[in-house]
């Protein structure tokens, strides 16, 4: 089947999937993307996806030319359109096309692109035995308010995660500029410390994932104790387990970080409840 892309309310093949040379998402990553997955064709969570890039619209000037319910019908026509079911899907909204310059946005009409890919995940050897890892050069800027939203400017996650294939990993871990644990290239991460979950707060210079926000709910439902803190690289390499979060791998454990074992080297016990949980509540959703 061949695939099919939105571009601003309408459907084109992906041949056909143009936008134009001027279009400031394009000149200067001036947007935003949301990556979501599909569950038998319903998208989970896709209501605070939406409520999450409408924020950051507004922080960079583009809100009121955001329209929610348009873009979410849109996500919902390209799914059905390319006839999947379980999809992992990838949304951008820029500034659209502008004067040259660094002005702000002047016109009032936004570029949006959606895309519906069928949905690849790691095997079933990484979610029981979990991924290697690295601490990447690069530093997270947590004084930025950029790194709280989900902008096109993400050549800084790109090139940790090189340096972490590069040295035979699977995800990179960035710092912030404070020397703390931020977050992954395109993750959020906790640790396990006597059975307490600690995952670094939101002025760590994170992005305020979907998932990671369920996982904090869980551990409440479950009675887990969760503490948002500054987590040091000490703490990080001696955690009993370490996992990663986001929307389309959903929970997944961290083996080793640097060359180092984390824990017993595979899924621990908190991170297995917690995987357990996600999992009934994906599956109920789309009942």
């Amino acid at each position: 089947m061949e695939q099919v892309v939105y571009i601003n309310g309408e459907l084109v093949s992906r041949e056909k999937a143009r936008i134009s040379a001027f279009d400031r998402g394009f000149l200067y990553g001036y947007g935003l993307f949301e990556t979501m997955r599909s569950y038998s064709g319903r998208v989970f969570c896709l209501d605070r996806h939406i409520v999450r890039l409408a924020d950051s619209a507004a922080i960079l000037g583009i809100r009121e030319a955001f329209e929610p319910e348009k873009i979410e019908g849109g996500v919902l026509m390209t799914l059905k359109a390319n006839g999947l079911e379980d999809a992992r899907i990838r949304l951008t909204v820029t500034a659209g096309e502008g004067s040259r310059g660094i002005s702000p946005p002047s016109t009032g009409y936004l570029t949006t692109v959606i895309v519906a890919e069928k949905l690849a995940l790691p095997s079933a050897e990484k979610y029981s035995k979990g991924l290697r890892t690295s601490i990447a050069a690069i530093r997270r800027n947590n004084k930025s308010p950029l790194c709280r939203m989900k902008t096109l400017g993400y050549m800084e996650n790109m090139l940790a995660h090189a340096e972490a294939v590069g040295a035979g990993c699977d995800e990179a871990i960035l710092l912030n500029t404070d020397g703390c644990v931020a977050e992954c290239s395109a993750s959020n991460i906790f640790i396990v410390e006597e059975g307490r979950l600690v995952t670094p707060p939101t002025d760590a210079g994170i992005l305020p994932g979907i998932t990671r926000g369920i996982v904090i709910d869980l551990a409440a439902k479950l009675g887990i104790e969760l503490m948002q803190e500054a987590v040091s690289v000490e703490r990080l390499l001696n955690a009993e387990d370490v996992f990663i979060t986001n929307s389309v791998i959903e929970i997944m454990p961290v083996a080793a970080i640097d060359g180092r074992e984390v824990g017993m080297g595979r899924r621990g016990k908190v991170t297995e409840l917690l995987t357990a949980e996600y999992r009934k509540l994906t599956w109920s959703s789309i009942r």
